[in-house]
């Protein structure tokens, strides 16, 4: 056969052109369940602070597989022992590794699904795919789970230099046109090699490694935790708070969409199983299915439903303000009363329950590098050293640490 028509080519602005081999790879890439990730943003909300980040799973999903393709090619040459079936194994594995994301990605995780993370969905996914291809999956399961012998097969998928990681900072990072983002993946790859069973860097990758934590920290300041983000993210669970709340008070409200209505209706629960109805509407949902129910609560005759539907259309934000917790809690006061004045001359309700969908408070949170439970290694002298010590540098330290920033969001019409 002629070796042109074994493969499909995929171009790719951040990887260049990436070779997907025929066979179950491409046939799950073909697959419903996969194709729909195409219609979830990949940075959820954060199209509304970048303008250009509107990238989807879907090319998160191809780029974190070719990644995986570059990596099991130079473990090889190193002379690690992979078969192909291992090969396709780990390839499936990280193509499906967030196959489990609902809509708008993290925003709306745990606000459809009690006791519930999307790698659970995944997991279930991968199981019921594994029995649609009888059992043709059962290898990257048992990778993915880190059931398998082979330890580093896991590490390529999850841990703290993966091929989900390595992407995903250099495709935000490009799609945000935020340049200190950018990684030099290529080089940390090429330095990668196995040692006792566990994925180790060579020394000479340790400046790439340093740049990828940095850069990890960087994006999370600059990106995933951007202050209009958190505001964002923020109005749209006060947006399904308030359906809930509606609801269980028994209001009749239009829900355009079926799957979104199952789960509003349900509120269902994985904390004992994911069962096939809660998969199959989890899977029929995405990004449109939100856009427009918003749309058509903006016309609700709940008053404040339409009012912070519309506010989410228009763009129309709330202010985040970073505080400590002990001025957090002076400036709940302040804001809970000026909410309720400003929604008095609005017109709109203005009882203690109904400002209370108009301000937050949270922590957002974020840790470069896990130094302590899945660290870094580097090859030196035939020794792996972990990260930290082995660097020049002390701010790898200081990068260890948890960073754990209160804030309260609220109404940009009112003053503070």
């Amino acid at each position: 056969m002629d070796k042109s028509t074994q493969y499909k080519i995929f171009s790719d602005p951040v990887h260049g052109f990436i070779t997907i081999p025929k066979g179950i790879i491409l046939k799950l890439i073909d697959h419903s369940w996969v194709q729909r990730l195409r219609r979830i943003r990949q940075l959820g909300l954060g199209h509304l602070v970048f303008p250009a980040a509107e990238h989807s799973r879907f090319s998160h999903a191809i780029g974190a597989m070719e990644l995986g393709q570059r990596v099991l090619k130079n473990l090889r040459e190193k002379d690690t022992t992979i078969s192909d079936a291992e090969v396709t194994g780990t390839l499936i594995a990280i193509l499906l590794h967030d196959v489990g994301h609902g809509p708008l990605s993290h925003t709306l995780e745990h606000t459809l699904i009690d006791d519930f993370n999307h790698e659970m969905m995944s997991l279930k996914v991968m199981e019921t795919l594994n029995r649609e291809f009888e059992g043709e999956l059962q290898t990257a399961i048992d990778i993915f789970t880190d059931q398998y012998p082979k330890k580093f097969l896991h590490q390529l998928i999850s841990s703290q230099l993966d091929m989900d990681r390595l992407d995903y900072l250099k495709r935000d990072s490009f799609f945000t046109g935020v340049s200190e983002g950018s990684v030099g993946i290529n080089r940390i790859l090429k330095t990668m090699r196995v040692f006792n069973g566990n994925v180790v860097i060579e020394k000479k990758g340790i400046y790439a490694v340093e740049n990828y934590i940095l850069s990890r920290r960087l994006m999370y300041m600059q990106v995933y935790l951007h202050k209009t983000v958190l505001s964002a993210d923020a109005l749209l669970r006060k947006i399904f708070q308030r359906i809930q709340f509606l609801l269980k008070s028994g209001e009749t409200l239009h829900i355009a969409s079926q799957p979104l209505k199952y789960f509003l209706y349900k509120n269902p629960s994985s904390r004992k199983k994911i069962t096939r109805p809660m998969l199959e509407n989890y899977l029929a949902l995405d990004d449109h299915d939100v856009f427009i129910c918003i749309k058509g609560w903006a016309k609700s005759s709940d008053p404040i439903l339409a009012d912070l539907s519309t506010r989410f259309l228009n763009r129309t934000l709330f202010r985040t303000r970073f505080a400590n917790k002990k001025e957090r809690g002076v400036l709940r006061e302040v804001v809970h009363s000026r909410t309720k004045e400003f929604l008095n001359k609005k017109g709109l309700p203005s009882d203690d329950h109904s400002a209370s969908f108009y301000y937050d408070l949270n922590e957002s949170y974020s840790e470069a590098y896990k130094y302590e439970s899945e660290s870094i290694w580097i090859l030196e002298d035939g020794r792996a050293i972990e990260f930290s010590k082995a660097a020049d540098t002390r701010h790898i330290i200081a990068l260890t640490k948890p960073v754990v920033k209160p804030y309260l969001v609220h109404l940009k019409e009112i003053e503070i």
